[in-house]
């Protein structure tokens, strides 16, 4: 599948630039490279864990998994974020802890890696923005929070080089973690709500009961339940009552339910 391959190339360019950045953040005192470099080892690993479970995720229902392996998609996205989380709060511990303790960094070191790490990191972006599955997502947001990165520190070695202030190398490193730790709790709820079986939120079941009652053949909605395998795929569990055969009302709550993206229907029919 073109998404798994895309989640491999990141895993690839992610591991080979994190070796890279530790040679970099040595060599230019860099606590932004040297952080980076730490935190994209881990999420090198939780990328390659995300691209097992997205494998996973494309095989076919059996016996075991009658809906199909979808939701291993979004346990990777879950893994993937809590990696994330973990990893910008290691980079604002060590950036204070840079803040308080300052060191000298190599300015012109830091330009040359971060016009690189800008560059390689943009060519995984392009493989990875258009995923639309959590899992993919969240692959997309680490490859955005890479290139984020190294713009930062771009502007910072360049606004070191002009002021000598370091400390912008710690602050600026603070800020991009602030801006990726919103978005990957934002993931990381969406996720949680999936395995939770809450209704998706691009469906409004009081709007929705509203639209089926207007059928003739439906008498009353006794029960309603809308829930989501991977963000994407919705199923339905319905039990009405009915004043007659429930053939054609199953058949049109069907049709209603199939405009609203729901594939996956049962309904349950009791006649009164």
């Amino acid at each position: 599948m073109k998404s798994t391959k895309s989640i491999f190339i990141a895993f690839m360019l992610n591991l080979c630039f994190a070796v890279f950045e530790f040679i970099g953040g040595a060599v230019t005192g860099s606590v932004a490279i040297m952080s980076d470099a730490l935190h994209d080892m881990g999420d090198a690993a939780g990328i390659g864990i995300s691209y097992l479970l997205e494998r996973k995720s494309s095989l076919p229902p059996d016996e075991a998994h009658p809906l199909g392996y979808a939701r291993y998609s979004v346990l990777g996205s879950a893994f993937l974020n809590l990696v994330l989380l973990l990893g910008s709060a290691s980079v604002i511990y060590k950036a204070v802890l840079r803040i308080i303790n300052p060191f000298t960094v190599h300015h012109g070191g830091m330009i040359i890696f971060a016009v690189l790490g800008v560059i390689i990191n943009s060519l995984a972006v392009l493989f990875t923005h258009r995923g639309k599955s959590l899992n993919q997502k969240a692959v997309s947001l680490h490859m955005l929070e890479d290139v984020l990165g190294w713009i930062v520190v771009l502007a910072g070695a360049i606004a070191i080089k002009f002021t000598n202030l370091a400390i912008i190398d710690p602050l600026m490193s603070i800020g991009t973690a602030i801006f990726i730790m919103i978005h990957s709790v934002g993931n990381l709820r969406e996720a949680t709500d999936i395995f939770l079986e809450k209704a998706p939120s691009d469906i409004n079941i009081r709007e929705l009961s509203e639209k089926l009652l207007t059928f003739p053949e439906i008498k009353e909605i006794r029960r309603i339940q809308i829930w989501t395998t991977d963000g994407k795929a919705h199923c339905a569990a319905l039990h009405i009552a009915t004043s007659e055969d429930s053939t054609e009302a199953k058949q049109k709550i069907r049709k209603l339910l199939s405009d609203y993206g729901i594939r996956n229907i049962t309904v349950e029919t009791d006649i009164i």
